[in-house]
């Protein structure tokens, strides 16, 4: 049974944070006719790589966004805070598309699609996280979760086990549910 932890999306959101912090990523204002969601994706896909680690070290690192997306605005190029260049690339929503990526950022896409893709990388250094999918029906390492007020996000313990990466430890200790 795929196992899930829900995880709150303040712990990945910077780095420098108290990982004790655990509350969701409030949304704060917005700008009318923008996305609400928008910023707070962005700081969440970025925490999410910063506590994830690849068997081998990857500069930069390619972050695909697969299909349409309704939260991706924000996610664009930008440096870790270890130094190494992120560089977002929009690609076809097949598996053709993913080459070449170190992160693949799920958009609206329907389940049979998703698992397709989460399929193709399965048992490789990539990262996966899923802007639709709240059940994970997708089986992607981490699932985005909107609130009315805040975004959350998912754990798939076995998704990351099986990739070889490594999420720092510090994200269990402060997940609150599962099942």
């Amino acid at each position: 049974m795929v196992r899930h932890i829900r995880l709150v999306a303040a712990l990945a959101v910077f780095c420098a944070a108290p990982l004790e912090a655990a509350a969701d990523m409030p949304l704060g204002a917005v700008a009318p006719g923008s996305d609400p969601y928008a910023a707070a994706a962005a700081r969440t896909v970025r925490g999410i790589m910063e506590y994830a680690r690849w068997p081998q070290r990857r500069d930069p690192l390619v972050l695909c966004v697969a299909g349409p997306v309704r939260h991706a605005g924000q996610i664009a190029n930008w440096r870790m805070a270890d130094g190494r260049q992120v560089q977002r690339r929009n690609v076809a929503a097949n598996v053709a598309g993913l080459a070449g990526c170190d992160v693949v950022y799920l958009g609206q896409l329907t389940v049979p699609v998703q698992r397709q893709l989460t399929a193709a990388v399965r048992g490789k250094a990539v990262l996966t996280i899923a802007e639709a999918d709240p059940d994970n029906s997708s089986e992607a390492m981490f699932t985005l979760t909107y609130r009315p007020n805040a975004l959350s996000f998912r754990l798939n313990i076995d998704a990351v086990s099986r990739s070889g990466m490594k999420v720092d430890p510090r994200v269990l200790r402060v997940a609150t549910g599962g099942g």
